[in-house]
């Protein structure tokens, strides 16, 4: 049970399925991370690849810098709802889209030293103020799965030492090369990012640390990362960015579901309103096993159910968990943590309903942000 949540005091409140971001919770997380840029030096943004909940930007800017991009659409978001400064980089930026993120980007990271030579002019005479900067490839990687390893072998993100050139229009170093990792893993990571990069870093301005930076975690050695920080800044006088996304949404809300149907077949199957494959799709491709508030493992508590997405794929198979009472229809179910990597990576497949997004505010109050219809669903279509 995430601590300090006051989900359960809203519960009958709650639309299913439903994202609930608890503000509390979420700013518990943010003062973390304040704490941790004001004692260190470093400039933390946030990372729309991870949390992208935009109504929560107004208390988010009081505590970061600005935002990192993946591409247009984000970039527009930072640059129109957060109003700070705007980082967009992409593993290949279109001709098409280049000028509109240049006007809006505060620095530009590319991924490729053709992609370097291609636009550099283009971005410096759309925005002169731009600081250019590109994305470097370590080889060396603390991630968990190869589907989150950008170091992995033939990676497309990022420059190796044998391909990068030096170019004078660049100002700064992107690096990225963790999961949910510790400050000992960075460490680890700077260590060969500097053995491959570090001529370069004193002709730099900046350096972004990228993300994977697991600092909201209990266990997280903050002195640590302070230490790295503080450390890599007095000894080459650069600026050093950091850009999570999952820890500013750590443990800061659930998914909520609702019980539709049980069956029987060979084991009891509760069928829920919500999907692994549409709306938690890491389930599968991780994959991993979402923590639900009261239960436990297969055969711990005294009934034991498989719970199944609202789709038509075999597959759509949450997992096994146990409970100290029966399952009834229209029951809610509480999925832990299910803020961050969630709902940014949501589809309408089967055209299941898109959970709605609230926020449960520090008094109390729920707030329904935003509830998706079948418009949603259609317009995605043609």
């Amino acid at each position: 049970m995430i601590k300090n949540s006051n989900i359960e005091k809203v519960l009958d409140q709650i639309p299913t399925p439903c994202y609930v971001c608890e503000e509390a919770l979420l700013e518990r997380n943010l003062q973390i991370l304040d704490d941790v840029q004001k004692r260190g030096g470093a400039k933390i943004i946030l990372a729309l690849k991870g949390f992208a909940m935009w109504s929560t930007f107004e208390l988010a800017k009081k505590y970061l810098y600005g935002a990192t991009a993946s591409g247009l659409w984000e970039a527009k978001l930072a640059f129109e709802e957060f109003g700070k400064e705007v980082h967009t980089y992409s593993p290949a930026f279109k001709e098409d889209e280049i000028e509109l993120i240049a006007k809006m980007s505060d620095h530009i990271i590319f991924n490729s030293i053709n992609q370097l030579k291609r636009y550099k002019e283009i971005v410096k005479k759309t925005n002169p103020q731009i600081s250019i900067g590109v994305r470097v490839n370590p080889e060396y990687s603390a991630a968990p799965v190869d589907l989150y390893n950008p170091c992995g072998a033939f990676s497309r993100l990022g420059i190796i030492k044998s391909e990068f050139v030096w170019d004078d229009t660049i100002e700064g170093l992107h690096f990225h090369a963790l999961c949910e990792e510790s400050a000992e893993s960075l460490q680890d990571v700077l260590q060969a990012f500097e053995e491959k990069f570090g001529t370069y870093i004193p002709h730099c301005k900046w350096v972004n640390f990228g993300g994977g930076h697991h600092i909201t975690k209990d266990d997280y050695n903050k002195e640590l990362l302070i230490a790295i920080i503080k450390d890599f800044k007095k000894r080459y006088n650069v600026e050093v960015y950091l850009e999570p996304g999952e820890a500013v949404g750590w443990q800061t809300g659930p998914l909520v579901a609702s019980v539709v149907d049980i069956i029987h077949n060979g084991m009891d199957i509760a069928i829920l309103d919500t999907s692994a494959e549409a709306h938690m799709p890491d389930v599968l491709a991780m994959p991993y096993r979402p923590q639900i508030r009261y239960a436990g493992e297969p055969g711990k508590k005294k009934y034991t159910y498989r719970l199944g997405g609202n789709s038509c794929l075999a597959g759509d198979i949450i997992g096994d968990y146990s409970f100290d009472a029966p399952l009834q229809i229209g029951q809610k179910i509480i999925f832990e943590d299910m803020i961050h990597y969630t709902f940014v990576k949501n589809t309408t497949f089967n055209g299941i309903r898109l959970p709605s997004l609230a926020i449960l505010r520090k008094n109390n109050q729920l707030d329904i942000i935003k509830r998706f219809d079948y418009c949603d669903y259609k317009h995605r279509l043609s």
